[in-house]
């Protein structure tokens, strides 16, 4: 198991036909590769960096004793795979109904870590319109066209480097998808 201690990686899966997908961007103070801990013995995903990192490689038996011995850390750590989990949860439910215009919107504002704890990053590590594509399951034309259109409506600047503004978010908040119960109604949360 590894734990980022500076900058940021993506993991990809990469299909029996070769397709790449990218299914995750992790950046400080996350793990990566957990799964060694359920005794997933065959890694589906990769990791590597796309800035300078700085990785802590951590030992399993070590990892399972201080979830054992430090009742602080295991709080960390569950705290940690739970958020994993929602946001697992998220891309699959915006996967399944947002167009691509959407999932790039969302992807830009989680690369500029916009909804985490602490202040926006609005200056994203240059990551690649290919690289966006795999995340978000389209072309790379398909990116290049909506980088284009959040720029002249002053969403985004790029240079290099990608500049999120905060207005990117009404794109993802209109019309967002709303669960609803058998009958219709809104579902609330609690």
């Amino acid at each position: 198991m590894f734990y980022i201690q500076k900058g940021k990686a993506k993991v990809i899966v990469v299909s029996k036909l070769g397709k790449e997908a990218v299914v995750a961007i992790l950046g400080k103070d996350e793990f990566v590769g957990e799964q060694c801990l359920a005794g997933q013995n065959i890694r589906i995903a990769t990791a590597s960096a796309i800035t300078d990192c700085e990785i802590m490689r951590l030992e399993k038996d070590a990892i399972i004793k201080v979830l054992e011995d430090q009742p602080a850390f295991s709080g960390l750590f569950v705290a940690h795979i739970l958020m994993r989990t929602i946001r697992v949860e998220a891309d699959l439910v915006d996967q399944l109904f947002n167009s691509s215009e959407k999932r790039l919107a969302r992807a830009l504002l989680l690369l500029a870590n916009f909804g985490k704890d602490g202040k926006p990053e609005p200056i994203i590590a240059k990551v690649s319109q290919e690289t966006l594509a795999d995340m978000i399951g389209t072309t790379r034309s398909r990116v290049s066209f909506f980088m284009n259109k959040f720029r002249k409506l002053g969403f985004i600047s790029y240079n290099g480097k990608i500049e999120v503004h905060s207005s990117l978010l009404n794109v993802v908040l209109n019309d967002f998808p709303h669960l609803k119960n058998e009958d219709g109604s809104q579902v609330t949360q609690e």
